[in-house]
């Protein structure tokens, strides 16, 4: 077969629109940080309008996935197996829902964070936040794997990035029970209801850093097939 009909086969390939897909949500959850800042200054005129944007980047990142699962061919010269681009679709697309279900609680409650955990509330969202920026870069390498055929250098590369994403989310793991430890010493003196939505809160931004992860993991799942 003819080199640039053979590269016309793969012309349609889901590889960008899964790329396009992991930034939208990517930038997605990026958004909890400005939404932070304007929750911990008590800002909650600034903390609906950030929320707000959080939920129109969700609804972007629904309809690229939409618009992929529409589209993704079935035939035989697919690059990689089409149920395993699903299952890591699936995937990036919660790191949007939960971004914005965590938005979604804190506005909807007006949920003060206590001022004594917001610094190392902080340093724990944006350690989680790293998570679904390594994500990010670990997809966008999906086009460099396919030219390389699945194998090589280009492998290697991913596979140490899929590492740093493990350890980013170890990292995780361990400043969240110094989060509700943190909050245990102060539960005393705050609304217990709110308390409970607090630890709702420290469980779910860990969910971030959590499903980047298995995004990851989707990933090395599909370059050992």
């Amino acid at each position: 077969m003819p080199a640039n009909s053979f590269l016309g086969v793969f012309a349609k390939s889901p590889l960008k629109p899964l790329e396009e897909h992991i930034n939208m949500v990517h930038e997605c959850s990026q958004g909890l940080v400005p939404f932070f800042d304007a929750v911990f200054s008590q800002d909650w005129k600034e903390a609906q309008k950030q929320q707000k944007s959080i939920s129109n980047m969700e609804k972007q990142a629904d309809s690229l996935k939409r618009e992929l699962r529409m589209s993704l061919p079935g035939g035989i010269f697919m690059p990689i197996n089409r149920q395993d681009i699903l299952d890591l679709l699936t995937q990036q697309d919660k790191i949007a829902n939960k971004a914005k279900d965590i938005s979604g609680r804190i506005l909807g409650r007006e949920l003060e964070i206590p001022e004594p955990m917001q610094e190392q509330f902080k340093v724990y969202l944006d350690r989680c936040l790293d998570a679904t920026q390594q994500a990010k870069i670990v997809i966008n390498e999906l086009d460099e794997l396919l030219e390389a055929g699945f194998k090589g250098r280009e492998v290697r590369l991913v596979e140490g990035m899929i590492k740093e994403l493990d350890k980013i989310e170890d990292d995780t793991d361990v400043m969240q029970v110094k989060m509700r430890k943190q909050l245990r010493e102060l539960e005393s003196g705050i609304n217990p209801v709110d308390v409970m939505f607090l630890y709702n809160i420290i469980e779910w931004v860990g969910d971030l850093a959590d499903i980047s992860e298995r995004v990851g993991s989707r990933l090395e799942l599909m370059l050992a097939n």
